[in-house]
């Protein structure tokens, strides 16, 4: 059928403001399927998290067993770097390892963007003097001895980065655990050197301090 629209068609479909419209239409189009890609990312990390990750570490991240840790309010990128390392080896989980094989890589995306969105909470201090000890080593560290401060990579409320974890809020009997294993070198992984050289510079006492003070943020 012959349009009957002369040449109106043909200056609309040349004219900056249909241009503008195509690409407006292509951005509104492009929106609303990456907020479906989104949406289903979410829902399957939503999944993932009650059928493999809650029963240790909580449906908020906020495990109530000391062996696991507390994931709410880690950065994604470090909870990434984290499964990755678990998958290739570069840091060993007689539990985690397994489980991060099952996962798609693709995965490890949302899981990481689901926990760092859950609210962090805070553990209880017992011993408030020792808190007070552990602050001061925390927060200044030891030049004499050349035991940095813990702050200068964890930040000085204990946040983390992308590199380095969340610390505060987390159990003090996994904190005690972890610096531990890396004082004895059974955490030797990549990226470890800097903490397993810290640790073997505190006593048993100043790794409990560090671990109150921590617990409480």
């Amino acid at each position: 059928m012959k349009s009957d629209c002369g040449g109106t068609c043909a200056n609309f479909q040349s004219s900056p403001w249909h241009t503008g419209f195509l690409i407006q239409t292509a951005a509104v189009l492009s929106f609303l399927l990456s907020g479906s890609v989104q949406a289903a990312d979410s829902a399957t990390a939503k999944a993932l998290v009650v059928n493999l990750c809650s029963a240790c570490h909580g449906l908020d991240g906020n495990s109530t067993d000391p062996k696991f840790p507390k994931l709410a309010g880690r950065h994604p990128e470090y909870l990434v770097r984290e499964l990755k390392e678990f998958v290739s080896g570069a840091r060993k989980s007689d539990i985690m390892t397994p489980i991060a094989k099952t996962l798609d890589p693709d995965e490890f995306k949302g899981l990481g963007e689901y926990f760092g969105a859950q609210k962090p909470g805070s553990g209880v201090v017992l011993d408030q003097k020792m808190a007070a000890s552990g602050m001061k080593l925390y927060q200044d560290g030891d030049e004499e001895r050349g035991v940095p401060a813990c702050s200068g990579c964890h930040s000085s409320t204990g946040a983390g980065s992308k590199r380095f974890p969340r610390l505060a809020g987390q159990h003090k009997e996994y904190l005690i655990q972890q610096m531990q294993d890396f004082r004895s070198d059974a955490r030797s992984g990549a990226g470890s050197r800097l903490m397993r050289e810290v640790t073997k510079r505190l006593s048993d006492d100043e790794i409990k301090a560090v671990a109150e003070y921590l617990t409480g943020l």
